[in-house]
Order: C-alpha cells, then sequence, then structure tokens
C-alpha cells in the first residue's frame, strides 16, 4: 500500500497524475466518490455542502471524483479510476454552491480537473486548513418531503474515514460555552450572535472584474498559490484573466498607487516570478521578431541569476532591474540588459561551438590562393533588414576609416614587428560586389617585383542577413620575406595569430556595419555569431604545408600527428563589446579551439 500525506496527494493530482492515489486508504482527510454529485437533485447538493464543510471543521482534505473503492479489512481503498466526462461537471457551478451553502464560505477551496490523458480524469476538491476557531455550518437536511429547512443549521466533521453530524448535546456544549465567554446574559449573547449568523448567512456577492487564476481552472491554484507568495512585491487586483504561453501560466495585475503594474509568470518546475510591466514589455519586444512563434518560445522565461543564493523561492523583478536572466527559449540562454540610456536588448550567454554558417565560405575564391588566411565573420541576424542599403556617404565615411582600423594597424604592426615599415594605408575597392548591399575593399602590401605580399580584406553584405568580414592574408611568404630587413622569419607566433584576429574582429564588429546602422539600436532575430578562422590554402594544384608551417605552435603543447590546414571556432554571443572584453573572450575561445583541434594542454597563458 503507498503511503502519500496530503501535500503528495495535492501534487500528484496538480501534476495530472490521479492514479497515484490507487491503493490509498479513505482517511481523516481523504475522500473518494464514484460518480459526480448530481447538481439538480437538493440532496446531492446538501452532500457536496455537507462533505466539504466537514473537511474544513476537520483539518483540511481532498474529495476526489472518479475514483470507486473497494472494503479491505474494514477500509475503504481505493481501487479503480472512473472517468469523469468533462461535459457532465460544471465547475464554478460546484464553487458557486460551496460559497452559497456553507457557512461562513470556507477560503482558498479549489475544485480542478486532473488528468493524465490516459484514461484517468477525475475531478478533485482541495479543502485546505481554515482559520482555527471558525466553525462551518450548513442548512439542516431537507425533510422527506423535499422541503428546505431555514430555520436551522447542522454541523458536519470528518471522523477517520466517514462524515458525521455534531451531536446535539456537542451543539449544546459549543453554544453554552461561547455564552459563557461573551459574558453577557444568555439572552443578549443569543441575540448578538443570531445577528452575525444572520449576517453571515446573507450571500456572498458576486466578484467584480477578473479572478486570480480565472482562465486556466487546471492550473488555478498553482496561480493563487504564487501570487500569495509574491503579493508583498505590490500585486494588486488582476486586470484580466490568466492565459497559457507554452509551459508558462500568465496572468497580469494592477500595481500599487502610482506604479506600474505586474505580470506573474508561473513554470512547472522553476521558481515563480513577477516581472513588473516595463519589464515584461521589453522581454516581449525583445523577441517578437522570432521566426518560432511568441515572443517568449524564442527568447524564453525569466530564471531567477546565478547571483540569488536561493533560486528555488519565488522572486520579483522591479521596474528598475538593470538586467533579466532568461532560458528555455528557442534561441537559448541569455540576458536581457538595460543601457545606460535605458534600452532593453537580448544577448545571448557567451558559447563555443564549431558550427559554421553558410557564409563562412564567402570572399574566398580569389586567384592565385592565399597560403595563410586569418579571418573574423560576423553574422548580424538583424530584424527589418529590408530597406538597408549602404549610402554613398556611409561608403565615403568607410573609405576614410579603413586606413586608421584596427585592422590596418594590424598587418601595419605585423611587419613593424619584423622591422619593416609596411603601412596598410592605402585601401582599393574590390576584388569582390560594390553595390548599395555590398561593399569589398582590400589593402595589399606588394613586394618590388609586383608580387602579392601580405593583403588586409574588408567585406559586408546586407542582404536577406547583414554579414561582415575582415581578413589578413599572408599571400606570398618569399614575397614578404624580400621586404623585410636580414633574415628575419615570416612564420606567425601566437601573439600575431591573437593581434590580427581580435583586429580583425573589432573591425568587423564595429568599423563596417557603422556604414549602414548602428549596431545598438538594432533587434535581434536570431542569435548573432562570430566565426574565427585560421586556414592554410595556396594554390590550387598543390596540397596544403599545414597551419604548423606558418604558424608556431609549440607553446600550445603537443597536438595530433598529421598536417592541419585549418582551424576554426564559433563564438554565440555579442559582437557589441569593449576591446578589453573582446580580448577576454578571444583568449578563451582560441583556447576552446585548439584543445578541440587536437592541443588539449593548451592554456590561457600560451596566448
Amino acid at each position: 500500500m503507498p503511503k502519500m500525506d496530503l501535500e503528495a496527494v495535492r501534487t500528484a493530482l496538480r501534476s495530472h497524475n490521479p492514479t497515484a492515489l490507487l491503493e490509498l486508504p479513505e482517511g481523516q482527510w481523504l475522500d473518494a466518490k464514484k460518480a459526480p454529485y448530481e447538481m439538480r437533485d437538493p440532496h446531492a447538493v446538501e452532500e457536496l455542502a455537507k462533505d466539504v464543510a466537514a473537511f474544513a471543521n476537520g483539518g483540511g482534505g481532498i474529495i476526489v471524483v472518479g475514483i470507486t473503492t473497494r472494503l479491505e479489512h474494514g477500509r475503504e481503498i481505493l481501487d479503480k479510476a472512473v472517468p469523469v466526462e468533462r461535459s457532465s461537471v460544471d465547475l464554478d457551478q460546484w464553487r458557486k454552491l460551496i460559497r452559497q451553502h456553507i457557512t461562513p464560505a470556507p477560503r482558498r477551496v479549489s475544485v480542478e480537473w486532473s488528468d493524465d490523458g490516459q484514461g484517468a480524469c477525475v475531478v478533485y476538491i482541495d479543502v485546505p486548513a481554515q482559520d482555527p476557531g471558525c466553525l462551518f455550518v450548513v442548512a439542516a437536511p431537507t425533510s422527506k418531503n423535499g422541503a428546505p429547512r431555514t430555520d436551522t443549521v447542522a454541523v458536519p466533521v470528518r471522523e477517520a474515514d466517514g462524515t458525521h453530524w455534531l451531536l446535539r448535546t456537542e451543539l449544546q456544549r459549543l453554544l453554552s460555552r461561547g455564552v459563557a465567554a461573551s459574558g453577557m446574559p444568555t439572552a443578549q449573547a443569543l441575540a448578538e450572535l443570531l445577528r452575525e449568523a444572520v449576517a453571515r448567512a446573507q450571500p456572498e456577492p458576486a466578484p467584480v472584474g477578473p479572478q486570480i487564476g480565472q482562465g486556466l481552472p487546471s492550473r488555478r491554484q498553482e496561480i493563487r498559490e504564487a501570487y500569495e507568495q509574491l503579493r508583498t512585491t505590490g500585486l494588486g487586483r488582476p486586470v484580466g484573466e490568466a492565459y497559457a504561453r507554452g509551459p508558462a501560466a500568465i496572468q497580469e495585475f494592477e500595481g500599487g498607487e502610482g506604479q506600474p503594474g505586474w505580470v506573474l509568470c508561473v513554470v512547472g518546475g522553476r521558481a515563480s516570478v513577477a516581472v513588473a510591466q516595463p519589464v515584461w514589455q521589453a522581454i516581449r519586444a525583445a523577441g517578437r521578431d522570432g521566426a518560432d512563434g511568441h515572443p517568449l518560445a524564442v527568447v524564453g522565461y525569466p530564471v531567477p541569476g546565478a547571483d540569488r543564493a536561493d533560486r528555488s523561492s519565488p522572486w520579483a523583478v522591479p521596474p528598475d532591474a538593470r538586467r533579466v536572466d532568461l532560458e528555455g527559449g528557442s534561441w537559448g540562454t541569455g540576458q536581457l540588459v538595460r543601457s545606460e540610456r535605458g534600452a532593453w536588448r537580448w544577448e545571448p550567454a557567451e558559447q563555443f561551438g564549431f558550427l559554421m554558417s553558410r557564409y563562412s565560405r564567402n570572399w574566398t575564391a580569389q586567384q592565385p590562393a592565399p597560403q595563410l588566411r586569418l579571418r573574423a565573420l560576423v553574422t548580424w541576424p538583424w530584424a527589418d533588414t529590408a530597406d538597408l542599403q549602404i549610402a554613398p556617404g556611409k561608403r565615403q565615411d568607410l573609405e576614410r576609416a579603413l586606413p586608421h582600423s584596427a585592422l590596418a594597424g594590424a598587418v601595419t604592426i605585423l611587419s613593424q614587428r619584423r622591422g619593416a615599415e609596411l603601412p596598410a594605408a592605402h585601401w582599393d575597392r574590390g576584388p569582390w560586389r560594390n553595390t548599395p548591399t555590398a561593399v569589398s575593399y582590400t589593402s595589399t602590401i606588394t613586394a618590388p617585383n609586383g608580387r602579392r605580399a601580405v593583403s588586409a580584406a574588408a567585406m559586408m553584405s546586407v542582404e536577406d542577413t547583414v554579414v561582415t568580414c575582415c581578413d589578413v592574408l599572408v599571400e606570398d611568404t618569399p614575397a614578404w620575406a624580400a621586404m623585410l630587413p636580414g633574415n628575419t622569419g615570416t612564420q606567425l607566433g601566437l601573439d600575431d595569430v591573437q593581434s590580427l584576429l581580435l583586429a580583425a574582429w573589432e573591425s568587423a564588429a564595429e568599423t563596417l556595419p557603422g556604414a549602414v546602422v548602428d549596431p545598438a539600436r538594432m533587434r535581434w532575430s536570431a542569435p548573432p555569431t562570430t566565426e574565427l578562422r585560421l586556414s592554410t590554402e595556396g594554390p590550387h594544384d598543390q596540397p596544403s604545408s599545414g597551419l604548423a608551417t606558418l604558424i608556431d605552435l609549440e607553446a600550445l603543447g603537443p597536438g595530433e600527428d598529421g598536417v592541419r590546414p585549418e582551424m576554426a571556432v564559433t563564438i554565440t554571443r555579442s559582437p557589441i563589446m569593449h576591446r578589453q572584453e573582446r580580448q577576454a573572450v578571444l583568449r578563451r575561445a582560441l583556447v576552446h579551439m585548439v584543445r578541440h583541434f587536437g592541443h588539449v594542454w593548451a592554456e590561457e597563458e600560451a596566448l
């Protein structure tokens, strides 16, 4: 025989697992009925009121309708589920009759469905413990001819697994104690008692406006409990019915005087949260341009941040919040962050991977192919890109900016470290498209014999998705070596690789997108990514020499045997960041990359 207490039974029913109750015995807090109360029969209405009042007088309990019992060793055991037809029960009618026929109306009683979707569908009445010292009464049972009794009341009580009426002697004893405690003469005390009873017996006024949990009967109790736990944050009255969005039950509430309203968000298995209305609207706005349905399905639902010591208790997001952590959306884990100017923006949590986009091989078909390519490519999945174009004035601004960009500086310093002044100062259009939706610029350091030695390239496309890309190309190492003093080597060190990729990423993330729009003002339609790639290419009719011949990788420790022609990593996070932060992210990404490609002992200190 299973062992479950009252709270475990409540949890099972709210989780739509009514068969978990089978084999439990009826008792002080559990009663089972095979069929629903027949509300057209006055005696059945009396039975409903009697059963509920008995639990209210006895510390609370559960009445489950749709389960048969069997007699076993003198006890009634819950035996089989007998599905209740939903059309046969009006839950709101049951709730109304409970309020009307029990005096005073017991508080927080819920009448709900519990349906496992596999044939076990029951109705349960959950009667929580009531205020101590409060006695609940019902009208005395009707006479045999069906005439209602309006001149007397009865007190039902729960004893073991049965419901009984309080004996007349017990009623007399309770009344005598009440009269004695009042300190008034018997006649006066009875008059006061009668006046209070008449007042309490008046019909309960119909609720005005939406009620807590209204609209989601199966989750009403869950929403009410969350409301009780969070009402101190300032939740007022509901301003609309509760509704479901994916796994979340959501209801909007008034705020305090002069304060914004609140949105209560309840997701099973997570801490309930009350979100200030302005912040909630920012969450919805962040995901409204996603392609996966409603905004919350895209960006996810609020979750307590890692800085909260207790992440399991209900919590609140106030109107002045600066950040909200989000999980459960198709975009993955992220945060909603408020800028200093008050603008909200969704940002993905930092992740490293190896899935390259369909744009990763764009702008790579030049002839002859370079010996080494260092690339940073940023995909900007902005919403509302249909009308983006590169205006002539913006193009001119970009042409003026490129000679002073981080990319040009890093390529210049690459030769300066080897004792030569070979600045990337002159930028030409091409070799790729230059149209209202595309730009392409190249700065080439050419040897005296006319051979291309080292190049820097900047490309951008603003068609279906905004993509920016910056390359550093070592095109011909002998030609470059001829321009350097003495026997200066052309093999790149890890410090060279890091500074070149950092500059390429910075230029792709800051210099290029400014030609069409301020990146900080755009909304995402998917998570942004940055792809970093090191690749050896060379003549197409010759095998690649491998990265280790052009880059000194010894500081990374031993790697896998063989010639590796390329390494790459994808960073999922906002490309918009300060230089120091970008450098830290780059180091983490490069370590993640080289470990994946065989240098399993690599540490950040090696970079």
